[in-house]
């Protein structure tokens, strides 16, 4: 079994651990009315993503997401949030530095033993989440349950969902298909660009997301005999019947839009297995990008 495999099969019980620990970090996350940035990289700027839409839609405060490289540096917030496994991500670590002093930060983390300890003011560690692969699977998820807990939005029912979607085969034949577009609408699109993301990363395949009311707008274009096109969370009305008549799949996704994503990351196994690719060794990256000056 590949890191990621394994790594992927534990997500249940780290959810389950990051809702009951959310309580204990409540003091370092932010507080209802703050205006809150959270940032990241890569997978943990599409979990900063889904995170701002479930806290402004939950009526916690205004709440953006930035990929830490992008970040507005005029503009002014209360707490800016850094998700950052590693602790040693070059962008992450260096606005945290920028803004050392003048606005407070929490960065959430799988290891305090590394920069992002001295860089951040207060520490969120989800040590139990690290991870050995490359490829970002159970510290992203739990992350994301750790601040869907802490806004109150998470429930025993999204860990059953979780053991549902790894116990349940993936549809027949999705393996194969050549393309594969995901879709998501509000705090589920950071989801569907994630999912596009672990498809590439781990199994070099051609994968695109979009919002779901987006998708007709063009991209729906390639969709053909041979494609898949998954819905994380509820599809807008006459999506489902619209792609039907391309010829491509359709896979509308029944569990909590974050299992949905364990089932997308089997799928990435999959089509690694499928095409002789090790998922453990991605090609041209690394566990943790850190850039010299």
């Amino acid at each position: 079994m590949s890191h990621v495999e394994d790594e992927l099969t534990s997500q249940p019980e780290c959810w389950a651990r990051a809702a009951e620990e959310a309580g204990r970090h409540r003091a370092v996350l932010p507080e209802p009315g703050e205006r809150v940035a959270i940032v990241g990289c890569g997978t943990s700027y599409f979990m900063a993503q889904a995170a701002a839409v479930l806290r402004e839609g939950a009526g916690q405060g205004e709440t953006d997401a930035f990929a830490a490289s992008e970040f507005p540096r005029g503009r002014t917030y209360d707490r800016i949030v850094a998700l950052t496994r590693s602790g040693t991500t070059t962008e992450v670590l260096d606005l945290l530095g920028a803004l050392k002093g003048s606005t407070r930060t929490t960065a959430v983390t799988a290891d305090p033993a590394t920069p992002v300890a001295a860089a951040a003011d207060d520490l969120a560690v989800l040590g139990f989440a690290d991870e050995r692969s490359v490829v970002q699977t159970r510290f992203a998820t739990t992350a994301l349950t750790l601040l869907r807990a802490h806004l109150g939005l998470h429930s025993d029912a999204v860990v059953a969902d979780a053991r549902t979607a790894l116990a349940t085969p993936l549809p027949e034949g999705l393996a194969a298909c050549r393309q594969f577009t995901f879709l998501g609408r509000g705090w589920t699109v950071g989801l569907a660009h994630e999912a596009g993301l672990k498809m590439r990363e781990a199994a070099l395949a051609w994968t695109e997301a979009y919002p779901a009311m987006e998708y007709r707008h063009g991209p729906i274009s390639v969709t053909t005999e041979g494609t898949a096109t998954w819905m994380l969370g509820e599809a807008p009305a006459g999506l489902a019947e619209q792609v039907g008549t391309t010829g491509g799949s359709w896979i509308q996704g029944t569990l909590d839009p974050l299992a949905e994503l364990v089932r997308v990351q089997r799928l990435a196994v999959a089509v690694a297995d499928r095409h002789g690719l090790d998922p453990d060794r991605p090609r041209h990256l690394t566990r943790s990008v850190i850039l010299t000056p």
